[in-house]
């Protein structure tokens, strides 16, 4: 009898510990994918800042779209044609503040974006307020939609 009981009580017990480890992972997973995510956008930046067309090819998704504060739209063509020409030269271009939030397999990084260099020769400088989305697809987190504030005034 003691037999029979252990045995009607123990697939209940794996039932309970299976979905104490997948609760377990579950709450893992999001901070993994967060930090993954800023990874591969830190990435993105350094191949902005680089001119990097190969860097910024692998990690923008065909159909990206990027909105900036003035209301010029850019697709992945565009961003990697201006990669190529090279009329962009920076000094900075690098983020802080950097906020990463996932919602299963989609995931939004804000921060704040230093840009510094030269554009066709003439200089500038600006910071600005930016949200870059992001999709997890069968091949990894692939960058789909940004979005930039207007340049933010000088103190």
């Amino acid at each position: 009898m003691k037999r029979a009981r252990m045995r009607a009580a123990f697939p209940g017990a794996v039932v309970a510990s299976l979905v104490l480890v997948t609760a377990g992972c579950a709450n893992l997973r999001p901070t993994d994918d967060a930090k993954a995510v800023a990874d591969l956008d830190t990435q993105y930046q350094l191949a902005v800042k680089g001119n990097d067309v190969e860097g910024m090819e692998r990690i923008l998704a065909d159909d990206v779209v990027l909105v900036t504060g003035r209301g010029r739209v850019f697709n992945k063509t565009d961003l990697l044609n201006e990669a190529r020409s090279g009329t962009i030269v920076y000094e900075h271009q690098e983020d802080s503040e950097q906020r990463v939030r996932v919602w299963g397999d989609t995931a939004v990084v804000t921060a704040l974006l230093w840009a510094k260099g030269t554009e066709g020769g003439r200089p500038f400088e600006y910071r600005l307020w930016f949200s870059d989305t992001y999709v997890r697809t069968p091949n990894g987190w692939r960058y789909v939609f940004g979005q930039a504030s207007l340049p933010l005034p000088n103190n």
